[in-house]
Protein backbone atom coordinates (compact mmCIF):
# COMPACT_ATOMS: atom_id res chain seq x y z
CA UNK A 1 0.00 0.00 0.00
CA UNK A 2 2.71 2.53 0.59
CA UNK A 3 4.59 1.45 -2.36
CA UNK A 4 1.49 2.57 -4.39
CA UNK A 5 1.37 5.65 -2.84
CA UNK A 6 4.91 6.37 -3.36
CA UNK A 7 4.42 6.14 -6.87
CA UNK A 8 1.13 7.41 -7.39
CA UNK A 9 2.43 11.03 -5.24
CA UNK A 10 5.71 11.00 -7.06
CA UNK A 11 3.22 10.81 -10.97
CA UNK A 12 1.34 13.47 -9.09
CA UNK A 13 4.19 15.57 -8.39
CA UNK A 14 5.63 15.84 -12.08
CA UNK A 15 2.01 16.00 -13.31
CA UNK A 16 0.66 19.24 -10.67
CA UNK A 17 3.48 20.57 -9.03
CA UNK A 18 3.26 22.03 -5.38
CA UNK A 19 -0.14 22.75 -4.51
CA UNK A 20 -0.87 26.36 -3.79
CA UNK A 21 -2.72 26.79 -0.85
CA UNK A 22 -2.62 28.16 2.83
CA UNK A 23 -3.62 24.59 4.04
CA UNK A 24 -0.45 23.16 2.70
CA UNK A 25 1.25 20.89 4.77
CA UNK A 26 4.57 23.24 4.82
CA UNK A 27 2.47 26.33 5.39
CA UNK A 28 0.82 24.71 7.93
CA UNK A 29 4.39 23.46 9.83
CA UNK A 30 5.48 26.87 9.36
CA UNK A 31 2.52 28.68 11.12
CA UNK A 32 3.45 26.20 14.01
CA UNK A 33 6.58 27.51 14.30
CA UNK A 34 5.95 30.83 14.61
CA UNK A 35 3.78 30.11 17.25
CA UNK A 36 5.88 28.24 19.26
CA UNK A 37 8.70 30.47 18.89
CA UNK A 38 6.70 33.21 20.08
CA UNK A 39 5.34 31.39 23.16
CA UNK A 40 8.43 29.46 24.24
CA UNK A 41 10.71 32.98 23.52
CA UNK A 42 8.23 34.16 26.17
CA UNK A 43 8.07 31.67 28.63
CA UNK A 44 11.90 30.73 29.22
CA UNK A 45 12.94 34.64 27.95
CA UNK A 46 17.10 34.45 27.99
CA UNK A 47 17.13 30.92 27.95
CA UNK A 48 17.01 30.50 23.63
CA UNK A 49 18.62 27.26 23.24
CA UNK A 50 16.19 25.80 25.65
CA UNK A 51 12.91 27.92 23.74
CA UNK A 52 14.37 26.25 20.42
CA UNK A 53 14.48 22.87 22.02
CA UNK A 54 10.57 22.83 23.33
CA UNK A 55 9.92 24.22 19.97
CA UNK A 56 11.37 21.58 17.92
CA UNK A 57 9.57 19.23 20.14
CA UNK A 58 6.48 20.72 19.97
CA UNK A 59 6.62 20.97 16.09
CA UNK A 60 7.79 17.68 15.35
CA UNK A 61 5.00 16.02 17.95
CA UNK A 62 2.18 17.87 15.99
CA UNK A 63 3.61 17.84 12.36
CA UNK A 64 3.99 13.73 12.89
CA UNK A 65 0.84 13.36 15.16
CA UNK A 66 -2.00 14.77 12.33
CA UNK A 67 -1.01 13.17 9.33
CA UNK A 68 -0.24 9.77 11.13
CA UNK A 69 -4.10 10.55 12.88
CA UNK A 70 -5.59 11.10 9.21
CA UNK A 71 -3.90 8.33 7.84
CA UNK A 72 -5.20 5.34 10.43
CA UNK A 73 -8.40 6.55 9.95
CA UNK A 74 -8.37 6.46 6.29
CA UNK A 75 -6.63 3.20 6.64
CA UNK A 76 -9.70 2.13 8.80
CA UNK A 77 -12.36 3.49 6.82
CA UNK A 78 -10.97 0.98 3.78
CA UNK A 79 -7.79 0.49 1.69
CA UNK A 80 -8.41 2.36 -0.83
CA UNK A 81 -8.93 5.75 1.00
CA UNK A 82 -6.08 4.87 3.12
CA UNK A 83 -3.69 4.63 -0.27
CA UNK A 84 -5.41 7.77 -2.00
CA UNK A 85 -4.79 9.70 1.15
CA UNK A 86 -0.99 8.46 1.59
CA UNK A 87 -0.38 9.52 -2.11
CA UNK A 88 -1.91 12.86 -1.34
CA UNK A 89 0.62 13.41 1.76
CA UNK A 90 3.43 12.23 -0.28
CA UNK A 91 2.94 14.66 -3.23
CA UNK A 92 2.86 17.25 -1.34
CA UNK A 93 6.22 16.56 0.37
CA UNK A 94 8.16 16.67 -2.98
CA UNK A 95 9.05 19.29 -4.84
CA UNK A 96 10.37 18.04 -8.20
CA UNK A 97 8.07 19.59 -10.41
CA UNK A 98 8.38 22.97 -8.15
CA UNK A 99 12.35 23.09 -8.45
CA UNK A 100 12.08 22.60 -11.88
CA UNK A 101 9.48 25.86 -12.93
CA UNK A 102 10.90 28.06 -9.82
CA UNK A 103 14.67 27.85 -11.55
CA UNK A 104 13.50 28.12 -15.13
CA UNK A 105 11.53 31.48 -14.01
CA UNK A 106 15.13 32.16 -13.55
CA UNK A 107 16.30 31.24 -16.87
CA UNK A 108 13.22 32.70 -18.65
CA UNK A 109 14.04 35.88 -17.00
CA UNK A 110 17.51 36.17 -17.56
CA UNK A 111 16.96 35.22 -21.63
CA UNK A 112 14.18 37.28 -22.10
CA UNK A 113 14.21 40.67 -19.48
CA UNK A 114 18.13 41.02 -18.49
CA UNK A 115 19.77 40.87 -15.59
CA UNK A 116 17.81 42.61 -13.27
CA UNK A 117 14.83 40.89 -13.83
CA UNK A 118 16.94 37.38 -13.41
CA UNK A 119 18.20 38.84 -9.94
CA UNK A 120 14.37 39.35 -9.04
CA UNK A 121 13.76 35.81 -10.02
CA UNK A 122 16.79 33.95 -8.19
CA UNK A 123 15.85 36.19 -5.16
CA UNK A 124 12.87 34.43 -4.69
CA UNK A 125 14.56 30.99 -3.89
CA UNK A 126 17.51 31.78 -2.37
CA UNK A 127 18.94 33.14 0.51
CA UNK A 128 21.79 35.55 -0.23
CA UNK A 129 21.52 38.86 -1.39
CA UNK A 130 20.97 38.81 -5.54
CA UNK A 131 21.26 42.29 -6.40
CA UNK A 132 25.34 41.99 -6.71
CA UNK A 133 25.17 39.14 -8.85
CA UNK A 134 26.05 39.23 -12.67
CA UNK A 135 24.23 37.13 -15.32
CA UNK A 136 27.13 34.43 -13.80
CA UNK A 137 26.46 34.76 -10.53
CA UNK A 138 22.27 34.53 -11.48
CA UNK A 139 23.14 31.18 -12.98
CA UNK A 140 25.29 29.60 -10.87
CA UNK A 141 22.42 30.49 -8.05
CA UNK A 142 20.29 28.83 -9.72
CA UNK A 143 21.89 26.05 -10.53
CA UNK A 144 23.81 25.40 -6.47
CA UNK A 145 19.78 25.55 -5.90
CA UNK A 146 18.73 23.06 -7.75
CA UNK A 147 21.15 20.17 -6.68
CA UNK A 148 20.87 21.37 -2.95
CA UNK A 149 17.06 20.94 -3.24
CA UNK A 150 17.50 17.79 -4.99
CA UNK A 151 18.67 16.34 -1.66
CA UNK A 152 16.11 17.63 0.57
CA UNK A 153 13.34 18.44 -1.56
CA UNK A 154 13.49 15.33 -3.51
CA UNK A 155 15.71 12.50 -2.09
CA UNK A 156 15.22 12.82 1.54
CA UNK A 157 11.47 12.78 1.43
CA UNK A 158 11.55 9.75 -0.80
CA UNK A 159 14.17 8.03 1.16
CA UNK A 160 12.13 8.35 4.43
CA UNK A 161 8.51 7.64 2.89
CA UNK A 162 10.49 4.42 1.76
CA UNK A 163 11.49 2.89 4.79
CA UNK A 164 8.53 4.45 6.92
CA UNK A 165 5.44 5.80 5.57
CA UNK A 166 3.82 9.20 5.12
CA UNK A 167 4.49 9.36 8.85
CA UNK A 168 8.56 9.59 8.84
CA UNK A 169 8.41 11.70 5.64
CA UNK A 170 6.16 14.49 7.40
CA UNK A 171 8.92 13.70 10.43
CA UNK A 172 11.59 14.81 8.35
CA UNK A 173 9.78 17.83 6.11
CA UNK A 174 8.99 19.42 9.70
CA UNK A 175 12.74 18.99 10.89
CA UNK A 176 13.96 20.72 6.94
CA UNK A 177 11.01 23.22 7.37
CA UNK A 178 12.25 24.19 10.85
CA UNK A 179 15.74 24.42 9.45
CA UNK A 180 14.39 26.90 6.47
CA UNK A 181 12.77 29.32 9.01
CA UNK A 182 14.85 29.34 12.09
CA UNK A 183 18.28 27.35 11.29
CA UNK A 184 20.57 30.72 10.92
CA UNK A 185 23.40 31.99 12.43
CA UNK A 186 22.34 35.29 12.93
CA UNK A 187 21.75 37.22 16.30
CA UNK A 188 18.05 36.31 15.70
CA UNK A 189 18.19 32.40 15.79
CA UNK A 190 21.95 31.27 16.60
CA UNK A 191 21.03 30.07 19.92
CA UNK A 192 17.22 29.30 19.17
CA UNK A 193 17.77 27.94 16.41
CA UNK A 194 20.80 25.90 17.11
CA UNK A 195 18.72 22.36 17.83
CA UNK A 196 16.75 22.70 14.96
CA UNK A 197 20.28 22.70 12.77
CA UNK A 198 21.86 20.48 14.18
CA UNK A 199 18.75 17.41 13.97
CA UNK A 200 18.57 19.00 10.11
CA UNK A 201 22.03 18.14 9.71
CA UNK A 202 21.61 14.95 11.49
CA UNK A 203 18.39 13.64 9.11
CA UNK A 204 19.93 14.84 6.15
CA UNK A 205 23.41 13.26 6.48
CA UNK A 206 22.52 10.05 4.70
CA UNK A 207 20.01 11.00 2.19
CA UNK A 208 22.18 13.67 0.76
CA UNK A 209 25.14 11.07 0.19
CA UNK A 210 22.86 8.67 -1.20
CA UNK A 211 21.54 12.06 -3.25
CA UNK A 212 24.85 12.38 -4.76
CA UNK A 213 25.55 8.63 -5.36
CA UNK A 214 22.67 8.68 -7.36
CA UNK A 215 23.30 11.79 -9.21
CA UNK A 216 26.69 10.02 -10.04
CA UNK A 217 24.90 7.56 -11.61
CA UNK A 218 22.77 9.69 -13.74
CA UNK A 219 25.13 11.73 -14.81
CA UNK A 220 25.71 8.80 -17.20
CA UNK A 221 22.48 8.83 -18.60
CA UNK A 222 22.07 12.40 -18.83
CA UNK A 223 25.23 12.46 -21.12
CA UNK A 224 27.49 14.40 -18.84
CA UNK A 225 30.75 13.61 -17.43
CA UNK A 226 30.57 10.80 -14.97
CA UNK A 227 34.45 10.81 -14.17
CA UNK A 228 34.50 14.93 -13.31
CA UNK A 229 31.58 13.67 -11.38
CA UNK A 230 33.22 11.31 -9.23
CA UNK A 231 36.93 13.74 -9.03
CA UNK A 232 35.05 16.88 -7.52
CA UNK A 233 32.48 14.65 -5.47
CA UNK A 234 35.49 13.09 -4.01
CA UNK A 235 37.64 16.14 -3.63
CA UNK A 236 35.19 18.99 -2.65
CA UNK A 237 32.20 17.41 -0.89
CA UNK A 238 33.01 19.01 1.98
CA UNK A 239 33.31 22.32 1.23
CA UNK A 240 31.01 23.63 2.55
CA UNK A 241 29.78 24.91 6.36
CA UNK A 242 27.25 22.32 6.35
CA UNK A 243 27.81 18.57 6.31
CA UNK A 244 25.36 17.83 3.82
CA UNK A 245 25.29 20.84 1.15
CA UNK A 246 28.09 19.87 -0.80
CA UNK A 247 27.82 16.52 -1.07
CA UNK A 248 25.31 16.65 -4.40
CA UNK A 249 26.38 20.41 -5.56
CA UNK A 250 29.90 18.77 -6.07
CA UNK A 251 28.52 15.61 -7.87
CA UNK A 252 26.75 19.10 -10.10
CA UNK A 253 29.86 20.92 -10.53
CA UNK A 254 31.94 18.36 -11.34
CA UNK A 255 28.84 16.74 -14.07
CA UNK A 256 28.62 19.97 -15.63
CA UNK A 257 32.37 20.91 -16.12
CA UNK A 258 31.82 24.87 -14.05
CA UNK A 259 32.63 26.12 -10.44
CA UNK A 260 30.20 26.49 -8.37
CA UNK A 261 29.97 28.07 -5.06
CA UNK A 262 32.22 30.96 -3.57
CA UNK A 263 32.28 34.11 -1.74
CA UNK A 264 28.41 35.02 -1.23
CA UNK A 265 26.53 38.65 0.06
CA UNK A 266 24.11 37.83 2.94
CA UNK A 267 22.06 40.65 4.56
CA UNK A 268 25.03 43.33 3.53
CA UNK A 269 27.76 40.77 4.47
CA UNK A 270 30.01 39.34 2.34
CA UNK A 271 30.85 35.30 3.93
CA UNK A 272 33.99 33.93 2.18
CA UNK A 273 33.32 30.22 1.30
CA UNK A 274 35.08 27.46 -0.32
CA UNK A 275 34.71 26.85 -3.91
CA UNK A 276 33.40 23.95 -5.57
CA UNK A 277 34.47 22.54 -8.84
CA UNK A 278 36.62 23.22 -11.30
CA UNK A 279 36.02 26.35 -13.94
CA UNK A 280 36.77 24.44 -17.26
CA UNK A 281 34.26 26.61 -18.83
CA UNK A 282 32.39 29.68 -17.21
CA UNK A 283 28.61 28.78 -16.40
CA UNK A 284 25.73 30.19 -18.26
CA UNK A 285 21.98 30.30 -18.05
CA UNK A 286 21.83 27.57 -20.20
CA UNK A 287 23.28 25.24 -17.11
CA UNK A 288 19.96 25.99 -15.83
CA UNK A 289 18.20 23.92 -18.37
CA UNK A 290 21.23 21.41 -17.83
CA UNK A 291 20.95 21.02 -14.23
CA UNK A 292 17.09 20.86 -14.69
CA UNK A 293 17.50 17.71 -17.32
CA UNK A 294 19.99 16.02 -14.66
CA UNK A 295 17.36 16.54 -12.05
CA UNK A 296 14.93 14.80 -13.56
CA UNK A 297 16.56 12.04 -14.39
CA UNK A 298 18.13 11.40 -11.02
CA UNK A 299 14.50 11.75 -9.70
CA UNK A 300 13.26 8.81 -11.57
CA UNK A 301 16.86 6.91 -10.77
CA UNK A 302 15.79 7.71 -7.25
CA UNK A 303 12.31 6.26 -7.53
CA UNK A 304 13.37 2.92 -8.77
CA UNK A 305 16.17 2.84 -6.17
CA UNK A 306 13.50 3.50 -3.15
CA UNK A 307 10.88 1.68 -4.68
CA UNK A 308 12.95 -1.32 -5.06
CA UNK A 309 13.85 -0.62 -1.21
CA UNK A 310 10.04 -0.22 -0.46
CA UNK A 311 9.15 -3.23 -1.81
CA UNK A 312 12.07 -5.33 -0.12
CA UNK A 313 10.79 -3.91 2.96
CA UNK A 314 7.20 -5.56 2.10
CA UNK A 315 8.79 -9.05 1.49
CA UNK A 316 10.98 -9.00 4.16
CA UNK A 317 7.85 -8.26 6.59
CA UNK A 318 5.47 -10.45 5.15
CA UNK A 319 8.12 -13.18 5.37
CA UNK A 320 8.22 -12.37 9.33
CA UNK A 321 5.16 -12.19 9.28
CA UNK A 322 4.00 -15.91 7.23
CA UNK A 323 6.92 -17.49 9.64
CA UNK A 324 4.83 -16.13 12.80
CA UNK A 325 1.34 -17.81 11.31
Amino acid sequence: MVLTAFFVGFALDLAFGDPRTPIHPVCIIGRQVNICESVYRRIFGKHEVVAGVFTVITVLFLSTLIPCVILCAAYRLNTAAGVAVEAVLCYSMLAIKDLREESMRVYHALKEEGLCAGRKAVSMIVGRDTDRLDEKGVARAAVETIAENFSDGVVAPMFYMAIGGAGLMYFYKAVNTMDSMIGYKNNRYYYFGRAAARLDDVMNFVPSRIAAVIMVIASFFAGLDVKNAVRIFRRDRHNHASPNSAQTEAVAAGALGVRLAGDAWYFGELYHKQTIGDAFREIEAEDIVRMNRFMYVSAFLALIIFGGVRLCICMAVMSVAGRAF
